[in-house]
């Protein structure tokens, strides 16, 4: 077993290794209800406009050379209202708005690991590289709750399902002829980690 060393990645390293970062994540996550998951050139889109994102923050886990896992994240849009998608009481003791508007949520955006890796700690030791330099107050994501083993990890590192996400709904907002728009409203703003549905946010009060 050739041991896995942990380091962190620039933004523009980041963007440098956007193949390879593609080809750790298709082989993470091959198929999904007989489907293969990502389409490559989708998570490329969406990997790049993510490196733009304020706060992004990439760590990398290599071994023999060649990458064996890849955490990223970064802070939540401080004009996002994902917790108004939420179903069911919030089980915390902070005002999830205010730590949004103020830029203290992080979002765990993508972590992935190989087979040939897996069980062997590396993804609690991505996670904890990739938070430690934070300044957020909270992190989150959303998950597959038919996902065991993403829900078994977050559980061990003493994450909390914070409820599911509610079908979209509709809110009123004044046109400009001063007519109601309706706009539909989604948790769009947290994203996916792993593969599958995203119905479960989970999340993690954070310490300095």
């Amino acid at each position: 077993m050739a041991e896995v060393f942990i380091r962190r990645l620039s933004r523009w390293q980041a963007e440098q290794q956007r193949e390879a970062v593609a080809d750790v994540h298709v082989e993470a996550y091959p198929r999904v209800h007989g489907e293969e998951f990502p389409d490559r050139q989708e998570f490329l889109a969406t990997f790049a406009e993510d490196v733009q994102r304020p706060g992004f923050d990439m760590v990398v886990a290599s071994g023999g050379n060649k990458p064996a896992a890849y955490a990223y994240g970064f802070v939540l849009d401080r004009a996002g209202e994902w917790w108004r998608a939420l179903s069911g009481e919030v089980p915390w003791d902070c005002d999830i708005e205010e730590l949004t508007v103020s830029g203290q949520v992080f979002a765990l955006a993508g972590l992935m690991v190989l087979p040939a890796n897996r069980r062997e700690g590396v993804a609690t030791r991505l996670v904890e590289q990739l938070l430690i330099r934070t300044d957020a107050a909270l992190v989150a994501a959303r998950v597959d709750p038919a996902n065991e083993a993403a829900v078994g990890a977050l559980r061990s590192w003493g994450w909390t399902r914070l409820g599911a996400v509610a079908p979209p709904v509709s809110m009123s907002d004044a046109s400009s002829d001063g007519r109601a728009a309706t706009v539909p409203f989604t948790a769009v703003s947290v994203p996916v980690v792993g593969s599958g549905t995203d119905t479960d946010i989970w999340s993690r009060a954070l310490t300095s």
